[in-house]
């Protein structure tokens, strides 16, 4: 059994920070890990303050999902609808496509493009 530091018996066991775990590495906020491994994220933030390793492997893999669905969407670039629609969103200027109702950072209406 896992104490901690008072000798009481703690809260974070294995089975505890393997539920946690399983939360993060599919994105989970702390508040909805917690509730799932049913402890208060107090238990959470204190134990991350003890544990920097584990916070810093916590957010290593709340990032999963993010690296997982940019593999899909390069994985799928070879389809030109895929392809399009990364570049619509990663290079904005040059290839997005505008609208009446775009405007500025400053408010001003842009042009309408008329080659869509």
């Amino acid at each position: 059994m896992i104490k901690d530091k008072g000798g009481r018996p703690t809260v974070m066991t294995t089975e505890v920070l393997d539920k946690l775990e399983q939360m993060f590495a599919i994105g989970a906020t702390d508040e909805e890990a917690c509730f799932f491994a049913n402890i208060h994220k107090d238990t959470l933030y204190k134990y991350c303050k003890e544990h920097p390793k584990f916070t810093d492997r916590k957010e290593g893999l709340k990032d999963r999902p993010v690296l997982k669905a940019r593999t899909t969407i390069v994985d799928d670039l070879t389809k030109p609808e895929s392809a399009k629609w990364y570049l619509e969103r990663k290079r904005k200027k040059e290839f997005s496509v505008k609208t009446e109702t775009d405007i500025t950072s400053d408010g001003k209406p842009i042009g309408i493009n008329l080659d869509v």
